[in-house]
Parts: C-alpha cells; sequence; structure tokens
C-alpha cells in the first residue's frame, strides 16, 4: 500500500509566502511612511532609499525568523541586539544624522502595522493567526534592541563629547589656540555668542563627573548661559559663554563645586582670549585659602594682594601698572599723600598735619586716587592693595 504524502507544513508554508512577499511588504510600508510621516516626505531621495534598506532589512529579518521556526536564541540578549544593529546598519552612518530616535521608533512602529494589516489577505486566516502572534513578539523585541542600540550611540557619542570637551578646556587653559578651536567648541553646541568668564573651584567629593557637569549645564542654561567643563585633578574648570557680569554668571553655577573657595577671572571677548581669564582664575584660585572670609565667587582682581605675595609674576606687573604708576603719574602727592595716610592709621587730620595742607586736601587726594585706581582707601580690602602696590612700585622704581 502506497505511503500517503506528507501532510504541508502551514508553517513552512507561511514562512515561504513571507520570504516571497518581503518586498510587497516593503513598498506598503514606505506608501504609508509617504501618506502619513511628514518627515519622510522632507527626505531626499537618497535618504528615503535608505529608510527603503532598513525596510526591507526588517521585514526579510522577521520572514527568516520565523520560518527559523522562531527561534529563542536569535532575539536574546546580546543576538537580539545584533539583530538590531544589522537592522540599522543595512542604511549609511550618514543615515544617524537624518532620522532621530522618535522617527526610528515611527518607523518601526509602522512597519508592524502594515505588515500586521497585510497578513489576513496574503496567508489566510488560519495561517496569519499564528504569525500575528510571532509578530507581536518580533516587534517587541526589535523595538527593546533598537532602544539600546541608540543608548549604546549616545553613551559612545557622550563619552567622545566629554574627551572633546576636556580638550577644548585645556586649549583655553593653556592659551593652545588653533583654527580647530571654533570647530570643536561649536561641535560641542558653543555659539560663541556674548562675553567668556572662566570659573574655577574644586570638585564635590564622591560625586561622578558626568553629573557634576550634567548640572552645571542645566544651571547655565537657566541663567541663559553656556558652559564648557572639565576636571583637572580635584579642580573643576568651568568656562561660561554669554555673560553679561561677571559675578551673576560664576554665582549661577557656584553651588556645583565643593565647599571652599570659587574664584573667576575677568570677562574676556571671546573663547579665543579666554586664556587670560584662566590664567587669573588659577592664579587666584592658588591664593585663596589666604583669605579665609572671601565671598564665594570672588573675583580673581579681588585677590591680587594675595596672589602677588604668592608670587605670581603677572599679578606683581598688575599691581605696579594699576595701583602705584596711575598715582605716580597723576600727581606726586597721591603717592605722598596715601603713605602718609596709612602711616598715620587712616586718620584724615593726623595726615593732615603730617603735610602742612587742611584736612578737605587729603579728602580731596584720597578721592582722586580711589578714581585712578578703582580702590577706596577706606575699604580694608582696598586699602591692603594699594599699599601692597605702593610697596611693589617703590622696588620696581628703585630696581
Amino acid at each position: 500500500m502506497p505511503a500517503k504524502p506528507a501532510k504541508p507544513d502551514l508553517h513552512d508554508e507561511s514562512a515561504q509566502i513571507l520570504r516571497r512577499a518581503v518586498g510587497q511588504l516593503t513598498q506598503a510600508v514606505l506608501v504609508r511612511m509617504e501618506r502619513e510621516k511628514a518627515w519622510f516626505r522632507k527626505l531626499s531621495a537618497e535618504q528615503r532609499s535608505w529608510v527603503g534598506l532598513i525596510t526591507q532589512a526588517g521585514v526579510r529579518g522577521f520572514a527568516d525568523w520565523y520560518a527559523a521556526r522562531e527561534d529563542p536564541a536569535v532575539l536574546a540578549g546580546d543576538a537580539g541586539l545584533a539583530l538590531a544593529e544589522d537592522l540599522f546598519g543595512a542604511a549609511p552612518r550618514a543615515m544617524a544624522g537624518v532620522v532621530n530616535l522618535q522617527q526610528t521608533v515611527e518607523l518601526v512602529r509602522l512597519g508592524i502595522d502594515v505588515v500586521e494589516e497585510n497578513l489576513d489577505p496574503l496567508l489566510g486566516k488560519a495561517r496569519a493567526r499564528d504569525v500575528h502572534a510571532a509578530l507581536l513578539r518580533y516587534g517587541r523585541e526589535i523595538g527593546f534592541a533598537t532602544a539600546e542600540v541608540y543608548a549604546r550611540a549616545a553613551e559612545l557619542r557622550g563619552a567622545w563629547d566629554a574627551r572633546l570637551e576636556a580638550l577644548v578646556v585645556d586649549a583655553v587653559l593653556r592659551a593652545d589656540h588653533d583654527d580647530t578651536l571654533p570647530s570643536r567648541a561649536s561641535a560641542l553646541g558653543w555659539t560663541g555668542m556674548g562675553t567668556v568668564v572662566v570659573v574655577m573651584g574644586h570638585l564635590p567629593a564622591g560625586s561622578r563627573e558626568v553629573d557634576v557637569f550634567e548640572g552645571v549645564r542645566r544651571s547655565a542654561r537657566a541663567a541663559d548661559l553656556e558652559a564648557l567643563c572639565a576636571a583637572q585633578g580635584d579642580r573643576m574648570v568651568v568656562v561660561l559663554g554669554g555673560v553679561k557680569d561677571a559675578p551673576t554668571g560664576a554665582a549661577a553655577v557656584v553651588d556645583h563645586f565643593a565647599p571652599g573657595p570659587v574664584v573667576h577671572g575677568p570677562m574676556r571677548d571671546d573663547l579665543a582670549d579666554a586664556h587670560s581669564s584662566a590664567a587669573a582664575a588659577a592664579s587666584a584660585l592658588r591664593a585663596a585659602e589666604a583669605w579665609p572670609a572671601a565671598p564665594r565667587p570672588v573675583s580673581s582682581d579681588d585677590l591680587l594682594p594675595e596672589r602677588a605675595l604668592a608670587g605670581d609674576e603677572n599679578t606683581l606687573t598688575q599691581l605696579v601698572s594699576e595701583v602705584y604708576l596711575p598715582l605716580e603719574d597723576a600727581r606726586g602727592t597721591l603717592v605722598e599723600t596715601l603713605e602718609k595716610w596709612f602711616d598715620n592709621g587712616g586718620s584724615i587730620e593726623a595726615t593732615a598735619r603730617a603735610l602742612f595742607v587742611h584736612p578737605n586736601t587729603v579728602r580731596y587726594r584720597l578721592r582722586q586716587a580711589a578714581d585712578l585706581t578703582g580702590l577706596t582707601p577706606g575699604q580694608p580690602r582696598d586699602a591692603y592693595a594699594l599699599r601692597l602696590g605702593l610697596t611693589l612700585g617703590r622696588l620696581t622704581r628703585e630696581s
């Protein structure tokens, strides 16, 4: 008795039909994309062809997976991730800058919807029932794997951005300026609009750099500023852009530094000129411990005496040029009046007697000194800077 022919395997038949229909289903997805997605219509012909490659790879991937009798290993763990990477690897890398994550999710969702709608007409209800269940699982796993692909890409981009940001800040600190500095900063979202100031302090102990830096950027954005951050040992450097007032700009991010001194340099016109602000801030941070009662943040100019005593050559020159020379060049009596005023403990009357002038003359000269130097003799900190400036000026003149 002849053997009966084997009963056709519905699963294998469905798999064969799906494989033959890959082109048809891909075209159906693209037609829906054209009709429903405005962003897809705005793509160039080449870019739409990239989307077509992804769509075709996705449909073929489902057909092959189903043909393999829904091998669980194909969608499990790293294998599922590899499947998603193969799926998006069908298009050039340039597509990553054209189709974002939200649009990719829309593409995956619409593709699954279109394939599901075509299963009954394509396979018949008897065969389609099993394929519907398989498509649901395949779509879920592809969705998770897609999210992981984008998450890994974001982590890589974040790590690259962090290295690039550190290079930009390091170039500012070292005055290593070339034609690449603006383009590197621009790649990090730096617009280069407005003046720049450098803020320095210490990193909070036990905190992750990435979390601290993100907090700085959020605070900067809230104050309509932009920020570049880097760590150098336990020191944190923040370059702020779009600053209208240095103390206000520094105050916007001061809470993200560790307890202790936080200093800011003077404002500069742009990133290329920010080295002098960074140098002043670095000098001030080294000397800040000598003024325990310093405000937080404090200007590098407010720490001129401490910086000079710490041996900063630039600060020594600055004190002489901004304090001693203006006083000496204006009227020789201003230097003498200040010195007598200091020698007499800040007494107007005693100074007047020592100079054989009226007390109002002493007051007038002190006001002149304040106008020329920006330092008020009657303020203790300003008096400290004035007296040190006079001392350094005499030493420079004698040498």
